[in-house]
């Protein structure tokens, strides 16, 4: 069900969602955080699907705040989207113009759910601050997407120079099963120390970064990065020891190949995450990544290339 509410305002999108709850029974109670969606100038379609499909796991409520027409006179048109249309969620896209473009935070808080955590995510361009943004100083957590960034590095490098507690990135999250594998794999014996790591992957891709970073970080020995112009995200990191190299690469983003010295080769199945995955993972915890925080303001600064 999809309802469009031209020149509206917050007081007539609240009731017009308790006539639909009352009368249709078309929204369901007992939603477990508010999802907040500031997509700019781009399209929503895609972060609304995503969102639909990581709140079968997480029931929300999802705002979406359009970028509207900041000149002009002030008013507000509004889509609401129920049922079917919108996953197990109920979606509310906001699309302010004139003044009303300029207080995104007071359009949004008579939305927000009463005592339900609020997590705002960034699905393309980052702020220049996500703790400081008015939607962001309202969320318990920050999700933001350097990945899809103009500049994706350039994005990653000005996001640790302001990291706030409750701040994460879904190119850390892409790079989850990259590192429980290699933490595995070093899990095992020999218990030796690594000596030098590589990381290969596409040049502009923040994962690759990241994830030299976390090793950067962890084993405290020095990390470079192989850019790959035409490379899928990481392709390939390389672990050498005294014993040997430990070696885990997917050339093609479907299947991983981990090699270690004097272990048959192991096959992986690990395609490239997509979006509602990664998007899913991040709305599992909302307490802060102390990793994630680490990583980005002390890893990155470890970094020789």
């Amino acid at each position: 069900m999809i309802i469009d509410m031209p020149a509206t305002s917050t007081r007539e999108i609240n009731r017009r969602l308790v006539t639909e709850r009352d009368e249709g029974g078309a929204i369901a109670l007992g939603r477990v955080l508010t999802l907040i969606i500031d997509v700019g100038g781009q399209d929503a379609e895609e972060s609304i699907a995503a969102a639909n499909d990581a709140s079968r796991e997480h029931p929300c409520r999802i705002i979406v705040l359009a970028d509207g027409d900041h000149v002009g006179p002030a008013r507000l048109d509004a889509q609401i989207r129920l049922g079917g249309d919108a996953g197990a969620s109920e979606v509310i896209i906001l699309r302010p113009t004139g003044e009303l473009a300029d207080h995104l935070d007071t359009l949004v808080i008579p939305m927000l759910l009463p005592d339900a955590p609020i997590v705002a995510w960034w699905p393309h361009e980052v702020p220049e601050d996500p703790a400081q943004h008015p939607v962001g100083r309202m969320a318990q957590r920050r999700i933001t997407d350097t990945t899809r960034c103009s500049d994706p590095v350039a994005s990653l490098r000005r996001l640790a120079a302001v990291h706030a507690p409750g701040n994460t990135d879904l190119a850390w999250t892409r790079a989850t099963l990259w590192r429980g594998l290699i933490a595995a794999s070093l899990d095992q014996s020999p218990f030796e120390q690594v000596q030098r790591a590589v990381v290969s992957g596409k040049s502009t891709h923040p994962s690759v970064d990241l994830m030299a970073a976390w090793l950067a970080q962890s084993l405290r020995c020095p990390v470079e990065i192989d850019r790959i112009p035409d490379g899928l995200a990481i392709t390939r990191v390389r672990l050498d020891r005294a014993s040997g190299p430990i070696i885990l690469e997917r050339p093609d983003g479907k299947t991983a190949a981990l090699i270690q010295p004097d272990q048959p080769e192991h096959r992986i199945a690990m395609p490239i995450r997509q979006l509602p995955e990664c998007l899913a993972e991040e709305l599992r915890r909302l307490d802060d990544d102390e990793v994630y925080g680490e990583v980005l303001t002390k890893g990155l600064a470890r970094l020789t290339e």
